[in-house]
């Protein structure tokens, strides 16, 4: 009997480790893919705005990959095995990267790479909540694993570039993928219950004129986010900085979001939403303003400590108000959007434009530009607050 009550725990301990070295590697593949793929493309002697071509091609490929995993994952019944087809796929991609020259060709093999690159993180994501029904292991104790590959890749593999070169930056890609994919056979294949996709549910929601509104504010601050995630690397590269130090301001920020996510989860409900989004829009501005001045690379480690105030407040606070936003029946549905919004839209803008911005016109105008849109996002936001005060 006593057996009996020992075992499901070891179980369930043993499944959260293999969860938690999964979703680790996992994470380490999209530090290689934010922080280093811009660099190994730039000293391949792509132009900016043709790394913005590339960079773009992630976002909009990803509009339509979520949604046909996400079709496929109810469909089949399964996650794991789509991680594995997804995991494989990459593996595929990356490798036929090693010969091609062709710019043209470059974009249709990273879009092939994004198709199965991007729905990674959100199956992943949907894997982690249904074991912890499971484990009895929280999710945001599994989840902030993923926080520390990214940090630690992106920190580790700045030190390795900097001694043998950016021509490896492919070879450390196939690697974590390759980890990542020999993981998943010591995790479990996790099942909900079965939903369906309620594609009326866009339709309604795009008829509500606040949500509507909402969703503007949010795709014009995300556009700057997306501007610095995408051109940072490539700033930093320009103004003389080595890999490992582009690294390390990357597990700079990755690192200071940790403590305000578990701030704004213990005492954040005591704030009102739509002055902290402004709050943070203001940072963005600020951020980007200050990215737009600065002439040493070593310098824009400070700035990353910003992204806490940044990214941490704006992702969670938004999706807490969009949360009282939208009612109950299309919250599936207005989650998707967001997600259309902030990864898809603003990573095509910012990908594309952002690119013909800082190759026309430099490194000043391209994060001035970003400021100006965080600020007009944060008197967007202070606009909406002070017209919901008037209407009570």
């Amino acid at each position: 009997m006593q057996q009996a009550q020992l075992t499901p725990s070891a179980s369930a301990r043993k499944e959260t480790f293999a969860l938690r070295i999964y979703i680790f590697f996992a994470y380490s593949t999209a530090a290689m893919v934010v922080a280093f793929i811009p660099l190994y493309f730039m000293d391949r002697g792509f132009s900016e705005q043709q790394i913005g071509i590339i960079y773009s091609t992630g976002p909009f490929i990803s509009i339509f990959s979520n949604i046909l995993m996400g079709l496929a994952s109810d469909k089949y019944r399964t996650i794991k095995r789509l991680l594995m087809v997804l995991l494989f796929g990459q593996l595929v991609m990356l490798s036929l990267l090693f010969p091609i020259e062709n710019f043209a060709l470059v974009c249709l093999v990273m879009m092939g790479f994004y198709f199965f690159q991007t729905p990674i993180n959100p199956l992943s994501d949907s894997l982690l909540l249904l074991a912890s029904q499971h484990t009895g292991t929280p999710y945001a104790m599994v989840r902030i694993f993923a926080s520390m590959g990214f940090a630690s890749t992106a920190y580790a593999i700045g030190l390795i570039l900097k001694q043998v070169g950016s021509g490896w930056t492919l070879y450390l890609a196939l690697a974590t993928v390759l980890i990542t994919l020999g993981l998943t056979v010591f995790i479990k294949d996790y099942q909900g219950q079965a939903r369906k996709i309620d594609f009326s549910g866009f339709l309604k929601l795009i008829r509500q004129k606040n949500v509507i509104l909402f969703f503007l504010i949010i795709l014009t601050l995300s556009i700057p986010h997306r501007m610095y995630e995408g051109f940072l690397a490539v700033s930093m590269r320009q103004l003389g900085a080595s890999d490992s130090l582009v690294g390390l301001a990357w597990l700079i920020s990755a690192t200071s979001e940790i403590p305000i996510l578990y701030l704004l989860g213990k005492y954040g409900h005591k704030f009102k939403e739509l002055p902290l989004l402004m709050f943070a829009a203001l940072m963005y501005a600020a951020r980007m303003w200050i990215m737009s001045e600065i002439q040493d690379p070593r310098w824009m480690l400070a700035t990353q400590t910003m992204h806490s105030v940044t990214f941490g407040i704006f992702f969670s606070t938004a999706l807490r108000y969009l949360s009282n936003l939208i009612p109950d029946e299309f919250r599936a549905s207005g989650q998707a959007l967001f997600a259309v919004v902030w990864a898809g839209l603003a990573g095509i803008i910012s990908g594309m434009f952002g690119g013909f911005i800082y190759e026309s016109f430099g490194r000043e105008v391209f994060f001035k530009m970003g400021a100006g849109f965080a600020l007009a996002a944060a008197a967007a936001f202070l606009l909406r607050a002070w017209l919901s005060r008037a209407d009570r």
